[in-house]
């Protein structure tokens, strides 16, 4: 850490920004010196920071790090003027509205040396953490497929995009880190309820590069909240849910018949492990692991370019939606 926190800002003070709000109040290293939301509410800063109404207020505290927690119509706008400023910025997902927009803020900041940062909170997840490294150990031997599981009801504050890009950008994302693997082809079903301009539920298939199947299950239209990721290999299967930070092996067994029943019956239940992580919450995981490479510590973050990449993704999940075709990324 430096003998002087980081001077921290913040842009957005909505349901995302309150809690980076909550945790960079707290974060060692870090100085929450001020918010920018002109229609903030005080109550979500910590006590002494103060609530300002603009970007260029925030810029005259002399801040050295900033999150961007507004609409992501705004991203663009307030990206480029924190590269032009020279400010290291993490952006929430997604990164932007359209592919150009990326393409922008990631051109800007790699002309200006700046650091900058996609907000894929996922990534830092205990559960998800864990489960990336024991598929790299080969804990279940080869993998075959990779489906996760996002549902639950409509949030309070309502996206002004649908459910493919504000949380299908998660399941793309996380599922090409865990894997490291692009996808290579991709196909999708959407719909929206009556009355309702953008999807609110979508199924997609797809394949990585390495041969791995992948489905994505996502709504805003259930009761019940649901984060799951599931991954099937030759050992066994790896079931993480992000919500609890739990991570469990399901191991194939071994028949104890003959050998042509065997084969009949298919894969046998095996032993079932649950593991004892160390559960840290993702977003304080995040913001610490921004504030290093800020401070030029090695470290793993979501780039610029893998948010652009993620739009790239969920562009292709709705033009299959649209077209009712497969979209093959290789082209």
């Amino acid at each position: 850490m430096t003998a002087s926190p980081l001077r921290a800002g913040l842009l957005g003070l909505g349901a995302m920004g309150a809690r980076h709000a909550r945790v960079l109040g707290s974060l060692e290293g870090v100085e929450l010196v001020g918010a920018a939301d002109p229609f903030g509410n005080p109550r979500d800063c910590p006590r002494g920071v103060p609530l300002l109404p603009s970007l260029e207020a925030l810029l005259e505290l002399g801040i050295q790090m900033c999150i961007v927690a507004v609409p992501t119509e705004e991203h663009e706008k307030a990206g480029l003027r924190l590269a032009d400023a020279g400010v290291p910025t993490l952006i929430e997902k997604p990164l932007a509205v359209n592919c150009a927009e990326g393409s922008n803020l990631v051109d800007a900041f790699e002309a200006a040396g700046v650091v900058a940062a996609t907000g894929f909170v996922e990534r830092f997840n205990p559960a998800l953490m864990n489960l990336k490294q024991r598929l790299g150990e080969g804990e279940i031997g080869d993998v075959f497929q990779i489906a996760t599981s996002r549902q639950g009801p409509l949030p309070d504050n309502v996206p002004n995009v649908g459910v493919v890009r504000d949380l299908a950008s998660h399941d793309v994302d996380l599922t090409q880190w865990v894997m490291e693997s692009d996808y290579q082809t991709v196909s999708a079903h959407t719909g929206a309820r009556p009355g309702h301009g953008r999807e609110d539920f979508v199924a997609a298939v797809g394949r990585l590069r390495n041969g791995v199947i992948v489905n994505h299950l996502v709504n805003w239209m259930t009761p019940q909240k649901e984060r799951r990721v599931v991954v099937n290999g030759e050992r066994g299967v790896l079931a993480a849910d992000l919500l609890t930070a739990d991570l469990a092996l399901y191991a194939h067994g071994h028949a104890t018949m003959w050998d042509e029943l065997a084969t009949f019956r298919g894969t046998t239940e095996g032993e079932i492990k649950r593991y004892a992580l160390e559960k840290h919450e993702p977003l304080w995981a995040e913001l610490c692991a921004f504030r290093d490479a800020v401070l030029g510590v090695p470290t793993e973050i979501a780039s610029l370019a893998e948010g652009l990449k993620a739009i790239k993704l969920t562009d292709a999940l709705l033009h299959a939606a649209d077209t009712r075709s497969t979209v093959n990324l290789s082209e």
